[in-house]
């Protein structure tokens, strides 16, 4: 029934988007693999834009997908490229995604052979290529995460996971800012995990920690906009990774094996935002160059102590010169600031308990580290 759906939804639109839809092949690994391509009209082939992939789940295809997961409209306005590829037929005639190592296809080199061939074709910037999907597409872009981590600047699983196995011998080169999201009521791929998946809460703090995020979220209750759709969701934000690299998660309670915002209704779909939207609004803020940059050692201008602080942080410089110190919430709000002209200070801000990064400028550099009030 969703195939027969998505295609009448596709082909109703196709003659509105097909002169700004491309279709190609090429051979990889002895096999014909195919990819659809969708350039936005406001493309300009003089300005690099960022690449978008969005794969498919399980038995599905990159039509399908497209239609369902649509990024589509954004790209028209934000201006990147979207790219669906097709997995293979596996021996129950399914297009899949080889992302649990159950047979040679070798997807990772495909998709990274498909990057190469679409930025031979137009302009990419290849410091903001990223990788999303429904289902086996999300386990397929945290395999993409694992062992394309040099090219894959950032990913976002909806309703997919990791094999326990997988997720335990990842191993990234460089921060990689992840978004999950997820039904607590998924029949598909269990929230609490099974045998085959590793449970979704444990996933996102896996992550959390690879990346050295603040490992307690802010959380934040989705508004329940609209009531009929048999379900709410509930943010979690995981700031103050390396190099600016978050790890957010939408809870979506009761919500099914779902895109939240589809425009097709295929089991308990949160309505209450848009998966396709928060997804692009969470890819746009990272840069691969950024995440590779190896932050500046604050001890090498300063001593901070005592961390955790009871209130009062004292600060030995072994210098004195002109530098502006910040405090800055785990949402990356400033909540206070001084400048110190002198070797030595013992600074005390009017902040709540909590946890903190203290941002220290001097002479044009940034130098940061977490801190602790209790």
């Amino acid at each position: 029934m969703l195939r027969i759906i998505l295609m009448l939804l596709f082909g109703a639109s196709l003659t509105m988007v097909a002169q700004q839809t491309v279709t190609g092949s090429f051979m990889h690994g002895g096999l014909s693999r195919a990819y659809r391509i969708y350039v936005p009209a406001v493309y300009n082939s003089g300005t690099q834009v960022p690449l978008v992939f969005n794969l498919h789940g399980y038995g599905s295809n990159n039509i399908q997908q497209e239609g369902y997961g649509d990024f589509r409209a954004i790209a028209d306005t934000a201006n990147f490229i979207v790219v669906h590829p097709n997995g293979t037929l596996d021996g129950n005639n399914q297009m899949n995604w080889n992302s649990f190592g159950l047979t040679t296809v070798d997807d990772v080199g495909f998709i990274s052979r498909l990057i190469d061939t679409i930025a031979a074709n137009y302009s990419i910037d290849l410091n903001r290529v990223y990788s999303t999907g429904m289902s086996n597409g999300g386990y397929m872009s945290y395999h993409l995460a694992c062992n394309l981590n040099h090219r894959i600047t950032a990913v976002a699983s909806v309703t997919g996971s990791m094999t326990v196995a997988n997720m335990n011998a990842c191993s990234i080169g460089k921060p990689t800012p992840i978004m999950q999201i997820h039904g607590t009521a998924d029949p598909t791929v269990p929230y609490a995990g099974n045998t085959a998946s590793a449970a979704i809460e444990t996933l996102v703090e896996h992550w959390a920690t690879m990346n050295n995020c603040t490992i307690t979220p802010v959380i934040t209750n989705v508004p329940n906009t609209v009531l009929t759709d048999g379900c709410t969701a509930t943010h979690y934000l995981y700031p103050n990774g390396d190099n600016g690299a978050t790890v957010e998660f939408y809870k979506v309670t009761d919500g099914g094996h779902t895109w939240p915002g589809a425009p097709v209704n295929i089991g308990v779909t949160n309505m209450d935002f848009k998966a396709s939207v928060e997804i692009w609004r969470f890819f746009r803020q990272f840069n691969r160059q950024q995440l590779l940059e190896v932050p500046n050692d604050i001890a090498q201008i300063v001593s901070v102590f005592p961390n955790p602080s009871s209130g009062v942080i004292n600060l030995s410089f072994p210098t004195a010169t002109q530098r502006t110190i910040r405090l800055m919430n785990v949402v990356g709000q400033q909540v206070a600031t001084i400048v110190c002209t002198s070797d030595f200070t013992a600074w005390q801000p009017e902040v709540s308990k909590g946890i903190y990064v203290i941002v220290i400028e001097e002479n044009g550099q940034l130098y940061s580290q977490k801190l602790c009030i209790d």
